[in-house]
């Protein structure tokens, strides 16, 4: 219990990233400030990191979350698979907050409790709630948000089961009647965050074609595209669900683009190339005159 809210305690933190904040900090801030960015004009509307351990693929990330520096959401939906072994669809927190080295960032409840009501009337089912998860693929983009984002901002976290187009197309058109005119948060700036690796344990040569595929899936902005990519053996991605359902929500919400920022893998950091895991960064824009 910190500050009056029932927080979920990291379960990686000092291995998947430093535990020490001051350390942390430095980390995350110097993969944003090497990241080689393109100019972006147009307006942020989600991005797609990975979600390795940061020693793996916090140089890929940074481009993605480059793209969020000194930004003000008030909320920020972070979508990622769910690895554990838990029976359901889609899953959330059951706590109000997240804590990470780096602080604690509240639960948004509302917002959660409108996308249970959303995805009910979208799937028929709703989100469920778990206790002191192991999830690491939500979580290990916490502290990027904290260093990037200027002021406070609450946390809408969902974590993806089920992969199929339905359930993805579903949480995606859910998550955007939250922010669209009319929905509950429209007067709340936001932001989303997919959260996916690439491909795994395949050779360095055949993981790049595999997932020059799937990045190429992602860019065509066609979220179905994205699951059957995989569903075809052409591609894959952990988090594809996580990915179509925010670039479903992203097109409801008028965003039009989605750029390639930064692509590598695990044997570009540890030179052992026979058997890697591949991750890629992207942003999601939205023209504005």
């Amino acid at each position: 219990m910190k500050n009056g809210l029932d927080t979920r305690p990291s379960p990686i933190a000092g291995q998947w990233y430093a535990a020490d904040a001051s350390h942390l900090a430095e980390q995350v801030d110097g993969y944003v400030e090497a990241a080689e960015m393109p100019e972006i004009r147009e307006e942020v509307v989600a991005v797609i990191a990975p979600h390795a351990g940061h020693m793996y693929s916090g140089t890929v990330a940074g481009y993605a979350f480059a793209t969020l520096k000194g930004l003000t959401p008030g909320i920020v939906a972070v979508i990622s698979p769910m690895h554990q072994p838990y029976y359901g669809e889609l899953f959330t927190t059951a706590h109000a907050a997240y804590q990470t080295p780096l602080g604690i960032i509240p639960v948004h409840q509302g917002a959660l409790n409108a996308l249970d009501a959303n995805l009910k009337s979208e799937l028929g089912f709703g989100l469920t709630h778990v206790a002191e998860d192991g999830e690491h693929s939500l979580e290990i983009e916490l502290p990027f948000l904290q260093r990037v984002l200027e002021g406070d901002f609450q946390l809408l976290p969902v974590m993806v089961r089920d992969q199929s187009v339905r359930t993805a197309l579903g949480l995606g058109n859910a998550l955007a009647g939250l922010f669209q005119a009319g929905g509950l948060l429209f007067k709340t700036p936001y932001i989303m965050v997919a959260s996916t690796d690439l491909s795994h344990f395949y050779a360095q040569s055949e993981a790049n074609r595999l997932d020059d595929k799937m990045l190429a899936a992602i860019e065509s902005f066609d979220p179905e595209l994205v699951i059957r990519t995989e569903e075809k053996g052409e591609g894959f991605a952990c988090g594809r669900g996580a990915v179509a359902a925010v670039l479903q929500a992203s097109k409801i919400l008028g965003a039009d683009r989605v750029r390639r920022l930064h692509y590598a893998t695990s044997g570009d950091v540890t030179r052992e190339y026979s058997s890697v895991v591949g991750y890629g960064a992207a942003v999601v824009t939205r023209h504005t005159d």
